[in-house]
Parts: structure tokens; sequence; C-alpha cells
């Protein structure tokens, strides 16, 4: 991968880290969303779609509430779809690495936003008389503040990963050495327990929520068995 495609790229991941909290919180970052763009940027969305799938089944555990600590979808995404469509075969091994890259750059993405809230609070305390007095621009000075280093900490969380994962994926195309079927058995199971912890909870939080499922369950199998 070449210097400009890590530029464009981290751009990309810088925008969608941004819409995670700041703005436009327009769901561009969920990783369906997110890995399916970058790659489709890439030319290889279907992969993207498909590694967008796996990520948001671990994704759909995490609430992002308030001050709490969560992962950080959007410029993780990025890194992963950019992963994905260097190889669009579908091959296991590629698969699971991007996953695994995913996930270990959006648990480093959630440590950045809590670095980025105490880079936010010191701003803040400098200009708490400001703010108190009612100062407008002030106000909006914090504000454009924050945005902007969002944005730039998306941008750096995205080329960091490039720059870390891009040479473990490319070894992981042509040395990965356990059987497919075994690689793409763990990675389903796995899926489907975060899957399994995320719906559980909605189980205990709305009512019908269990047939609801069981019906989407029901005709997702029908449309199996009509294929």
């Amino acid at each position: 991968m070449s210097f400009a495609d890590i530029a464009i790229i981290s751009l990309l991941g810088a925008v969608l880290g941004l819409d995670t909290v700041s703005f436009p919180q327009a769901m561009l970052s969920r990783p369906i969303v997110a890995c399916t763009v970058t790659a489709g940027f890439l030319g290889a969305a279907p992969a993207g779609l498909l590694l967008g799938a796996l990520v948001e089944a671990f994704a759909l555990e995490t609430l992002p509430v308030g001050a709490s600590r969560y992962p950080e979808w959007g410029s993780s995404s990025a890194v992963g779809g950019a992963l994905v469509a260097q190889s669009p075969d579908y091959s296991a091994g590629s698969i699971l690495t991007a996953v695994v890259a995913t996930l270990c750059m959006a648990w480093c993405g959630g440590w950045s936003m809590v670095q980025l809230r105490q880079l936010n609070a010191r701003w803040a305390h400098q200009r708490h008389d400001l703010v108190a007095s009612g100062s407008r621009s002030a106000v909006i000075g914090l504000q454009l503040y924050g945005l902007s280093a969002d944005l730039v900490r998306g941008a750096i969380m995205t080329a960091v990963g490039l720059v870390i994962f891009t040479p473990v994926y490319q070894r992981s195309l042509t040395h990965w050495a356990i059987d497919a079927t075994v690689t793409r058995t763990i990675l389903i199971a796995v899926a489907g327990v975060a899957i399994a912890g995320a719906v559980h909870k909605v189980f205990h939080a709305t009512t019908f929520t269990g047939w609801y499922f069981l019906v989407g369950l029901g005709v997702g199998l029908a449309f199996l068995v009509i294929r």
C-alpha cells in the first residue's frame, strides 16, 4: 500500500471516526457501513460488506452513551475495509486477520477517545471564565477545537492501523496454515456468541423481543430453503 493510499484512506477514516460521537452521528461509523464504504472506495465493496457484517456482530454489544468507555468503530472499520480490499477473494485467513485488526484498532480507538476527552476538559478549564460569562466565541471555539481534534485523532488512528497491520495482513495471505473450514467455523462461532450476548441484553429490556427474533429467524431459514 502506497503512501498516497494510506493518506487518502486516513482522511476517510478521519470522517468515519468523527461520526462516532462528534458529528454528524449519521451511522456512517457502523462497521457494516464503514467497512463497505472503505473497501468499495478501493474497488472491493462485497468483501467490505462481508467484513462489516462480521465486525457488526461485535459492535452490536456496544452502546456509546455519555462518558462511558467503548470501542471506536469508525476509523477501525476503515482499517479493516482497506485491508480486506487488498485480497477480495474471501479467503478464510484474510477475513479473520481483517476482523482481528479491526477489533484491535477499535479498542485502541476507544482509548484514544478517552485521551481526547481529557484534552477537551483541559481546553474547557482554560476558558472556564469566558464560558461562565456567556462568551459565544469561547463556546464556538471549544466546539471547533473538539471537532478538529477528533478529526485528527481518526486520521492518526487509521494511518497507524494501516502501517501496523498491512504487513501482518499480507503475511497472512501467504502463510496461513489453518484449514479454511476450521478458520471459518471459529470466526462464525465467535461472532455468533457476540451476537447472542447482544440479543440477550435486548431480550431483557423489550417486550416480545424473543418472538420477533423467532419470526426473523424463521423468515431467514425460509429464504435459505427456497434458494
